[in-house]
């Protein structure tokens, strides 16, 4: 997406420009309704002329002739095209109101769609919050390009010029008058529409700012309570706000000064046939009922330049949202990626890293000429401080990004020639962070296989000891876990995620810190079923906590973006290398909780045997230890 600034620079006509495809693919489907509206329109302003011309016929002819046979009939028409009028703007609200609605409904659900399918770069340098606005506030103005706003606008200008053709047949001098102040009140609102629409882009900009902001403190609200922040965090919400209402009151300031020059527009016209008016009756060249009748219809020939400045400022408004949106919808989905046209079939597990370099940013590299071989049916640890390149390596073998150099193969297949739906629903991740939705425990269970049985998810549950907890529920597992899953605890989350890549039954399985959430009771508990997921699979696992990866058949130790170590435990351990360092000193500080002075010079065999010893306690006592 280009920057803020770039956009900036382009002027806004040409940008305008751009827009007319969009508009057009949004208008052509419903073409047919649009102009069913112009025509209801145009009945509609018809109608409503009816009255105010019948104000000439009712002075000079009725009243002041005396025609008293004309009255009826006067009046029967005016009646008449009043109900038509009415009609006709309850269908209108109908038809196109409702449009617009099921129009905003549908830009929704494709610009939802449409940011779902994009790659997870687009949303590491895009907030939640901004998201959110792109997709809900982005898209309702368009009901002013497809709602009333337009058609009224344009059945505005329709009155204009039957009111301009009644008004110069009526007086041509008082005519011409009142539309040469109407003119250069029309080239004033033309420079102020330029003025104000990089205000209505700038408050979209702002908007999404303060929601993504909102968004993240409601989202984290017990750190924020935790470290007693409330006040920080509602002095920069309240900042964001500010920012806000700056921008909204720049906006009234210049739709402001637009309604004032529309005011002082009408008040000299008014003045402009007050004065001429008068003459011409005096003159013989204009009656009363004529005057009347000029009166009337100048309201209708003013009256657009008042819709002008509030459906204009709504349409501008609009502009900028569908600019907004067409942004984002030109952002290339990762799955139309030309590259990927290889469907895989059932894979094997094989995964190939062949001089692998990546980087998020230009000149900053992360990994740097990687290379490993992972076997099916075996399980690869990675290891090493934060910030390593750990996770970036797991987020290639999603394929969450693609290599800046090098390859990577999965079943002799370069990866990022494949169709992403034909691998990753042969993928399982277990995360460090277990996200869960705010549904039921069956439902976060079901996620990875939507048509899976009630005995297979059952069976799932029982593998993670998910059972252990939810039957203790009243509603079982039918318990709403609250957002993020905030009703259940750590472990409890973690088991519910690790059901949930049991039932996926993947061919790739990825676990980033699975049972950091787990005390060491639970964790013993799970490890069956963590062995069970594992079994036959090609499994990728993080984890600070060493002993968890002793039986890997190979583990990398990775820092600085750089694989400095690989091999298993016993060959690792044997080297006195960077593996042996972490392994003694993550053991050590455990061991020196409980050790007398002296005794933490032992090896951590017997480091291991004396915590085996000392049995439940010590394993409390590292829970503790590590929070």
């Amino acid at each position: 997406m280009p920057p803020e600034k770039e956009k900036d620079k382009t002027p806004a006509s040409e940008r305008l420009r751009a827009l007319f495809p969009d508009i057009w693919k949004l208008v052509r489907p419903r073409r047919g309704l649009l102009a069913l509206g112009f025509v209801l329109m145009g009945i509609n302003r018809i109608s409503g002329l009816v009255l105010p011309y019948s104000t000439k016929y009712l002075i000079d002819d009725i009243i002041g002739k005396r025609h008293m046979s004309l009255l009826l009939p006067l009046v029967l028409a005016v009646l008449c095209a009043t109900l038509i009028q009415g009609v006709t703007s309850f269908a209108l609200t109908q038809l196109l109101s409702k449009a617009a609605q099921r129009l905003i409904a549908e830009l929704r659900r494709g610009v939802q769609e449409h940011i779902g399918r994009l790659p997870v770069a687009y949303y590491d340098a895009n907030k939640t919050g901004m998201l959110v606005s792109r997709i809900m506030s982005d898209v309702e103005g368009v009901r002013n390009l497809i709602g009333t706003g337009l058609v009224e606008f344009v059945g505005g200008l329709l009155t204009a010029v039957i009111a301009l053709v009644v008004l110069l047949r009526i007086s041509a001098l008082m005519t011409g008058l009142a539309f040469l102040f109407l003119m250069i009140f029309g080239l004033a609102l033309r420079h102020a529409f330029r003025t104000i629409r990089p205000i209505f882009r700038a408050r979209a900009k702002i908007n999404a700012d303060v929601t993504g902001r909102l968004t993240e403190s409601l989202g984290g609200v017990r750190v924020i309570k935790g470290y007693h922040a409330e006040e920080r965090e509602a002095r920069v919400f309240a900042g964001g706000v500010q920012r806000l209402l700056d921008n909204v009151l720049q906006s009234l300031t210049a739709t402001s000064v637009m309604s004032l020059g529309a005011t002082m527009v009408m008040g000299m016209v008014g003045v402009v046939v007050m004065f001429v008016g008068a003459r011409e009756i005096l003159a013989g060249t204009l009656t009363i009922g004529g005057l009347m009748t000029f009166t009337a219809f100048l309201a209708f020939l003013v009256a657009p330049v008042f819709q002008v400045v509030a459906i204009g400022t709504q349409i501008t408004e609009a502009l900028a949202g569908l600019e907004r949106t067409r942004e984002v919808m030109g952002e290339r989905p990762e799955d139309e990626d030309p590259r990927r046209t290889a469907a895989m079939g059932p894979i094997r597990g094989e995964v190939d890293f062949d001089h692998v370099s990546f980087a998020y940013d230009p000149g900053k590299p992360v990994l740097k000429d990687i290379s490993f071989e992972s076997r099916p049916g075996t399980v690869t640890a990675l290891i090493g401080p934060s910030g390593s390149g750990k996770s970036t390596i797991i987020g290639l073998i999603s394929a969450f990004y693609t290599p800046s150099e090098g390859m990577i193969r999965v079943d002799g297949v370069d990866l990022s020639t494949v169709r992403l739906d034909s691998y990753r629903t042969q993928l399982g991740v277990v995360l460090q962070d277990t996200f869960l939705f705010d549904g039921t425990i069956r439902e976060n269970v079901a996620f990875s296989h939507p048509n899976a049985t009630e005995q297979e998810i059952m069976d799932a549950c029982k593998i993670a000891r998910v059972d252990e907890f939810a039957e203790t529920f009243e509603k079982k597992y039918d318990t709403i876990v609250g957002e993020r899953g905030v009703k259940l605890s750590g472990g409890q989350k973690q088991r519910v995620s690790i059901a949930r890549a049991i039932l996926a039954n993947p061919r790739v399985l990825i676990l980033d810190e699975a049972t950091s959430s787990l005390d060491s009771e639970s964790e013993a508990l799970i490890q069956e079923g963590l062995s069970y997921l594992m079994r036959g699979r090609t499994t990728f696992v993080i984890a600070h906590r060493l002993s968890t990866i002793r039986r890997a058949d190979q583990i990398f130790v990775v820092e600085t973006g750089h694989i400095v170590e690989r091999g298993t435990h016993e060959s690792l351990f044997a080297t006195h290398g960077r593996y042996y360092d972490l392994y003694t000193r993550q053991h050590g500080l455990e061991m020196n909780l409980f050790l007398a002075p002296g005794e933490g010079d032992r090896v951590p065999e017997q480091a291991e045997e004396s915590e085996v010893k000392n049995g439940n306690a010590l394993s409390e006592a590292v829970r503790l230890l590590r929070g």
